[in-house]
């Protein structure tokens, strides 16, 4: 819902019951009165409420994901500069700093889950949604090359002992990762076992 009309004895309290209703502040809204309200003769006979049309502002979802990083940014100190980068299929938001790695986490779990909280929070209120993928100075390329030699290493070892062999618990990004680097080796066979958040990739020979 986007719009609503709604009727009060002011146009205060029109406005207030839609804001209500729509679950918004009134600084994301626009509105536009219908009818002014009148106490009609004697404020008794004739009396008309106030009718309002209350719409909810189009939102930049890019707009309002810098300004919610910058906030959680700024609450834990850290003085930071976001490029936004707008490719096809997503928008990358590459931060940059000193001693960011807080913003990394374990085999980049913080950043995952604050990734995960930009795109909620962006397309909350957005009409056509986006996807939002955080970097921090290209640690996800960096991640990306080591995992591609940690893929190819791994497989070599599988074909020389014929034996499978199961790698740590990964994210699904990272899984995805190992899966195409081995995609088009014609011995090995890759999968994905267990259930999350310890769900591991198998390398394993083809039979």
């Amino acid at each position: 819902m986007t719009s609503v009309e709604k009727s009060g004895k002011t146009i205060e309290e029109a406005v207030a019951l839609a804001l209500s209703e729509l679950g918004v502040s009134q600084d994301r809204i626009d509105y536009e009165v219908l009818e002014a309200p009148s106490k009609g003769f004697l404020g008794l006979i004739g009396t008309k409420l106030a009718k309002v049309r209350v719409t909810i502002k189009a939102v930049d979802p890019l707009t309002v994901a810098n300004d919610f990083l910058e906030n959680i940014f700024s609450l834990m100190g850290l003085a930071v500069k976001i490029e936004i980068i707008e490719k096809q299929d997503n928008t990358i938001f590459n931060i940059h700093g000193n001693d960011l790695g807080i913003l990394i986490g374990k085999h980049g779990q913080t950043l995952d889950a604050l990734q995960y909280l930009t795109n909620l929070t962006a397309n909350r209120d957005a009409e056509s949604k986006v996807r939002i993928v955080l970097d921090v100075e290209e640690y996800r390329q960096r991640r990306a090359d080591t995992l591609t030699r940690l893929a190819m290493r791994m497989a070599d070892n599988v074909k020389r002992r014929g034996e499978k062999m199961v790698l740590e618990p990964m994210s699904s990004n990272e899984r995805k990762i190992i899966h195409m680097a081995l995609q088009n080796d014609q011995r090995i066979v890759t999968y994905s076992e267990g259930e999350e958040p310890y769900r591991k990739i198998v390398i394993a020979l083809k039979r």
